[in-house]
């Protein structure tokens, strides 16, 4: 039987034990309604509270401005529509960047419907944006500004220490909402110092379950929220909380904020030998992205074969990967990150991404090394006939 080896983290990410201990304590002892009075409620809620507190802690923030959503999707749906209606009055135009996540890039498309001026900057040959662009770009009708933190294709990490500055002399109230659902538990994030107002994590890309997430919104800031219901989560969120993915998510970003240097920097070295050794052994492949960006993602192309057929090739093999983001992996059109880049369209068709975890270890990498330039001269000459 071949060997296992899962380099698509930034898809999904396997859910650790310790926290599946505590999901299935919360679905089988602990499974109040955390709005009951009683006592199985009270446990519930305590769950509830208990994980808000230590991923505030890890932000840096306070209990009462964290949010649990059902994932990284409906936090950027909330951060954006919510903030924009409920500033429209002030004004109608919102910057954000061309190679977003598509659950920024769509929600922009839906407010522009709504008649909201919607402004993309774009980014250099590593993905990352130009401040002055942004300096450029703000007018009096300036409401919001949305940028990623980590970009989930290339690992492209923008500067928002320069973006604060930005902003902060820009003399005016605009909210900045940080998407940082593939750098949380990676990388330091600290919203309150930057002047980040909104920032959005997922739970399934931290070793949490799927179905959870995050919106930080700082005091005062005003939100409208997307449904009616309850008044769960003061009334932003309604609906009966997910109490066992709010405690794994909890319980992961527990262990990543312990771990967080150390498996950062494991995956930086696992990166570098991932990336060298590729560049190294296949012919005309090539990193897309930045070299020293995030410790975790790498997408290199590999002229002459097409992504998806490698994808299923390296498959055959043991080896995941993914051809690009998974929310957009399963439609023909082009990679949205990697046209901004400027790549050409066989550059664009033939990458794929690899994306490592804390879990990964050298074996992991020396074995992709192993099979991979084979993989791939079996399909150059394959596909050449």
């Amino acid at each position: 039987m071949e060997r296992e080896v899962y380099l698509d983290n930034s898809a999904t990410t396997r859910v650790r034990e310790e926290v599946a201990a505590v999901v299935l304590e919360a679905m089988t002892r602990q499974y109040g309604n955390p709005s009951s009075l009683h006592r199985k409620g009270i446990e519930a809620e305590r769950l509830v509270q208990g994980a808000r507190e230590i991923i505030a802690r890890s932000l840096g923030v306070k209990g009462e401005e964290i949010y649990f959503t059902s994932g990284g999707t409906e936090a950027n749906n909330l951060a954006l529509k919510g903030a924009a209606r409920a500033r429209s009055r002030r004004g109608k135009h919102i910057i954000t960047t061309a190679i977003e996540h598509p659950s920024v890039l769509n929600t922009c498309a839906q407010l522009a419907e709504e008649g909201f001026q919607v402004t993309y900057l774009p980014v250099d040959g590593e993905g990352v944006i130009d401040p002055e662009d942004l300096r450029a770009s703000i007018i009096p009708e300036t409401i919001l500004v949305s940028t990623m933190f980590v970009n989930n294709e290339i690992g492209s990490i923008q500067p928002l220490d320069q973006i604060a500055e930005v902003l902060a002399g820009a003399g005016q109230d605009i909210i900045w909402h940080v998407d940082a659902i593939q750098g949380y538990g990676k990388l330091p994030l600290k919203p309150r110092e930057l002047g980040i107002h909104l920032v959005s994590i997922s739970g399934h890309k931290l070793h949490a379950p799927k179905g959870i997430g995050v919106l930080y919104v700082a005091e005062k800031v005003p939100l409208q929220p997307l449904f009616g219901g309850g008044e769960q989560e003061k009334g932003l969120r309604s609906g009966t909380e997910n109490v066992p993915g709010i405690a794994g998510l909890g319980r992961a970003a527990e262990l990543a904020l312990a771990e967080q240097p150390e498996a950062s920097a494991r995956m930086q070295e696992l990166k570098e030998r991932l990336v060298a050794g590729i560049l190294e052994r296949v012919p005309a492949a090539r990193l897309n992205g930045p070299r020293e960006g995030a410790p975790h993602i790498a997408n290199i192309s590999f002229p002459g074969v097409q992504g998806e057929t490698l994808v299923h090739a390296l498959e055959g093999v043991g080896i995941y990967v993914s051809s690009g983001s998974a929310c957009s992996s399963r439609q023909p059109k082009p990679s949205h990150v990697l046209t901004a880049l400027g790549l050409s369209r066989e550059e664009i068709t033939s990458a794929l991404r690899f994306s490592l975890a804390p879990e990964n270890g050298e074996e992991d990498i020396d074995y992709v090394l192993e099979r991979l330039p084979q993989v791939v001269a079996d399909l150059r000459l394959f596909q050449r006939r």
